[in-house]
């Protein structure tokens, strides 16, 4: 059993409640490798950003676990060689699928877990989630649970259809589960490939695709049956279209990938949105980056001629994202 705390990680809860009386979202970035974290930590730290760390079941095995706690500790330690004094990191498990996946996690070092049950019926993730908490709680990790379903695909997380949150059914959820934050569907989906062609509209002076906008009156009746509860936003990458061209211009085939526009992201992080999950734009950010480096530069080869524009391209979003669209910035001094 490693604990959390151990390895200089803090939970959700405090972290959340300033969020809700800030007026402000925390960024949950999701990562793979080294080049990533050290760009989330480098954006934290140069902003002075509480900051979670997320990784999905995929992203684990990819890892490897005793890496990852590893990684999640040295984090830490970067952190405060960079000049952050007292480091906020959530290190936290993105999409968590079962009791037992959500218990080797809290073994071995994450502060925070979600289990995702929303594909199941109802009263079956009431049940699964609720044993998830009793037992995180246990070690003082914090819980995120799901209601409704996100549409898109992204790391081994599908759906086809999106289902909004019913706001009827989360006072009920939260008091039967005792989950520490909801995430909620009101329009956001995973993946580059958010919405179809057929969803979109066309902005007439750029023409490029504009998606349907969030279900801003969903969240405001949840907010109203859920009052200061901290919610959260997956599938929230906005995939800026100049990383897209980027992509595309050096040989990629990225067509009709759209996503959420930064202002409603703003617009949704004033509220009690308080987590808002990006993890398509760092990708892009990344593959941008190192396609530019093989087109232009083709007898390079080594790696770290071409993952170091890649950290470098990814610490700009994140410092972008934290200052520009979250709000995040100056909030963990």
């Amino acid at each position: 059993m490693v604990s959390y705390k151990d390895l200089g990680l803090v939970n959700t809860r405090e972290m959340f409640a300033k969020a809700i009386k800030g007026g402000y979202a925390v960024p949950a970035f999701n990562f793979n490798n080294m080049e990533q974290l050290q760009a989330i930590v480098m954006a934290a730290a140069e902003t002075k950003s509480p900051v979670i760390l997320q990784v999905s079941k995929g992203a684990r095995n990819y890892a490897n676990q005793t890496l990852l706690r590893y990684m999640a500790e040295g984090a830490v330690e970067y952190a405060k060689e960079l000049g952050w004094a007292k480091p906020q990191i959530v290190l936290h498990l993105d999409h968590g699928d079962s009791f037992e996946l959500c218990k080797s996690c809290v073994d071995m070092g994450f502060s925070s877990v979600m289990i995702d049950g929303s594909a199941l019926p109802y009263d079956e993730n009431v049940a699964l989630t609720k044993r998830v908490v009793e037992y995180a709680h246990q070690h003082d990790v914090t819980v995120e649970g799901e209601l409704g379903v996100l549409a898109g695909v992204e790391d081994e997380v599908a759906s086809e259809v999106s289902h909004y949150t019913k706001p009827e059914e989360v006072v009920d959820f939260v008091t039967k589960t005792g989950v520490d934050s909801l995430a909620i569907s009101i329009g956001t989906s995973h993946g580059a490939y958010k919405f179809t062609p057929e969803q979109c509209t066309v902005d007439p002076k750029t023409g490029r695709l504009v998606p349907p906008p969030l279900a801003f009156d969903v969240l405001a009746a949840i907010e109203k049956e859920l009052p200061g509860f901290p919610i959260v936003l997956h599938g929230s990458s906005s995939v800026p279209q100049e990383e897209v061209e980027t992509i595309n211009k050096y040989g990629g085939a990225l067509k009709a990938a759209v996503g959420i526009p930064e202002e409603e992201l703003r617009q949704a992080a004033k509220s009690a949105v308080c987590k808002i999950n990006i993890d398509s734009d760092s990708r892009l950010a990344m593959t941008a980056a190192i396609r530019e480096v093989f087109a232009t530069k083709p007898a390079e080869f080594d790696p770290r001629k071409y993952l170091g524009p890649a950290r470098d391209n990814m610490t700009k979003l994140y410092i972008h994202k934290i200052k520009e669209v979250l709000g995040s910035d100056g909030k963990a001094e």
